[in-house]
This record gives structure tokens, C-alpha cells and sequence, in this order.
């Protein structure tokens, strides 16, 4: 499990992460979305003890990271597939990696075909591979280990189609298995297919958590009767609030009973009635985060640089 407790990070004036607090827990894979400059990437270094914490405390599977034996062993990290030594073989990588961390070489060549980097790839310069090779080599270094906590920042980047499957099913299998999962992304659509907890972030701050269904599913309930004009006025009596939609319809501020019992008492014949449909996660992304993409695109904030 990962906990983040009251985590903030200050840059002089600046809180790039406000008073943050979530839990990350095994089985699961927990999507960690905001905005450009939202406070995700720097929020997920303070998890991994590399970018100290002003105030608040963070913990993966107990204790701070930096007091984990050998954290490498227990725990997989991915936040820039651009680190890599350009210098060196992807070989090389992984070779070092399992010699920092005990790890058994054998398991270099099976991860290696975990990620689908053949032995010519590996064989290759760091340097020479395309982002999505990067990306790869990457958590085949997070994977190396067989870990039981993964902390990945947008892996998915430089992944053709193929790639992001094979990444999804991964990360569905790891999490199966009991493994932890952090993953903060751009791709909506992926986070919304392999994600089940959702924590979203803007202005530092945490604005949405929870079950990725709840999240996703709308509050009230569309209603149609034989007179919709008699049942809005019914219901805005009753204290509840009603939009007349121009398909036809009510949008209604309230449960299904409560509906119900407004159309008895105004004699009115319902027709429809049922929960609100559920929203897409690009609809409840832009929702909760309008503030900071408004503030963002003022021409008084564009030029100012704020770690993310």
C-alpha cells in the first residue's frame, strides 16, 4: 500500500502540492490525473524520497521509502524513461540494475521478453532507441525486481496501439496478483479501461477521489412524463432542482422515489424514469479541472514556470 498523508511542497511562495492525502491500495490500479503543472509528477517523486517534502509524510508499504531494505527490490519505479545512460546497451541497463539490487541475471532476459525488447534491442544503445523503446526498457528496469508496488508517470508515452494493450494487460495482471499500482497518465481513455481508483489533482490540490465508477456515474435522474412542464413545477415546489432538456425530458436534482412521489402528488403519468447516464472520464476530467486550465491560459500565468 502507499499512503500520502497531508503532503505539501513549496517553491518560495509557490505550493506546487497543497495538503495532499490519498492511499494507493493492493489489487488495484489507482489512475493519478490532473493538468500540466497540477503537482502530480512532483507529488510522485516525494513518494519515491526524491524531492523532499516541505510538510506531511508519504509511505509505500509501511514506512517512507528512503527506509525500505533495498526499495529497488520491493518496489518498481518508472517517472522518466529519458534517464537512461545513452551511452549504455539496454543490456547494460538492467545489468546494473540487477547488480545494485541482488538480483538474479537470469531474470534480465525474462523481463526483457516481458516487455517485448528482443536481444538485438538490448543489444542496442540506449541512445539509439525511439521514446517507445525507451518506455520499455524502462519498466522492464521497474519490473526487473518483481516488485510489489509500481509507481509509473505517463509509461504509456511512445507506445504504438500494440504497446499500450500489452501495457494494459500488464498492469490488469499485476494488480491480480496483489500488486500495487500507482499510475499517472494523459491517456484518458487507458486510465478509464485499466484503472479503478481514481485520485485527480489540479492546483496542487486533491479535487476528486475515489472508485473510478462512482466518480464516472451522475448524480439524479432523467424523468419524462405526460406533462413535464406540471412535473418541473411540481418538483421545483418541492425544493428540488430541474432542467427542461431540450430533447425532452427532465433533468432532475433528486432520487427516483423522490421523483416518483412528486408526479403522484401533481397527477402525473411517468413515462421514463432512471438514474442519470454515466459521464466519460474526459467530461469528469475537464469538470473538475476548468479552474486550473482557466488560470493556466491567462496570459498573466503563461509565462510563469511552476515545477509540476
Amino acid at each position: 500500500m502507499i499512503t500520502v498523508e497531508h503532503l505539501t511542497k513549496r517553491y518560495g511562495p509557490v505550493a506546487a502540492v497543497d495538503d495532499v492525502s490519498f492511499t494507493v491500495e493492493p489489487g488495484h490500479v489507482t489512475g493519478f490525473l490532473g493538468p500540466n503543472g497540477a503537482g502530480k509528477s512532483t507529488t510522485m517523486r516525494m513518494i519515491c524520497g526524491l524531492t523532499p517534502a516541505t510538510s506531511g509524510s508519504a509511505r509505500v508499504l509501511g514506512v517512507p521509502y528512503g527506509a525500505l531494505a533495498n526499495p529497488g527490490r520491493r518496489v518498481g519505479v518508472l517517472l522518466d524513461a529519458g534517464a537512461q545512460h545513452s551511452g549504455r546497451t539496454g543490456r547494460e541497463v538492467l545489468t546494473l540494475a540487477a547488480l545494485m539490487t541482488g538480483v538474479d541475471r537470469r531474470r534480465i532476459d525474462q523481463t526483457l521478453d516481458v516487455v517485448g525488447l528482443t536481444s538485438r534491442e538490448a543489444a542496442r544503445r540506449v541512445g539509439q532507441y525511439s521514446l517507445g523503446m525507451r518506455q520499455r526498457l524502462g519498466l522492464a528496469a521497474a519490473l526487473l525486481a518483481d516488485p510489489e508496488v509500481l509507481i509509473l508517470d505517463e509509461p504509456a508515452n511512445g507506445l504504438d496501439p500494440a504497446g499500450i494493450r500489452w501495457m494494459r494487460d500488464l498492469l490488469h495482471d499485476f494488480a491480480a496478483r496483489g500488486g500495487t499500482v500507482l499510475l499517472s497518465s494523459h491517456l484518458l481513455l487507458e486510465i478509464e479501461q485499466v484503472a479503478e481508483r481514481l485520485v485527480v489533482i489540479g492546483h496542487g490540490r486533491i479535487v476528486a477521489q475515489g472508485r473510478i465508477d462512482d466518480l464516472l456515474r451522475q448524480a439524479g435522474t432523467y424523468a419524462r412524463s405526460t406533462d413535464d412542464v406540471a412535473l418541473a413545477a411540481a418538483l421545483r415546489q418541492a425544493g428540488v432542482g430541474v432542467e427542461v432538456l431540450g430533447t425532452g425530458g427532465l433533468a432532475v436534482e433528486a432520487e427516483p422515489l423522490d421523483v416518483g412521489h412528486a408526479a403522484a402528488s401533481a397527477g402525473v403519468v411517468l413515462a421514463e424514469l432512471r438514474p442519470a447516464e454515466s459521464r466519460g472520464l474526459e467530461d469528469l476530467f475537464l469538470e473538475l479541472t476548468a479552474d486550473h486550465a482557466r488560470e493556466t491560459s491567462t496570459p498573466a500565468n503563461r509565462s510563469e514556470k511552476v515545477p509540476a
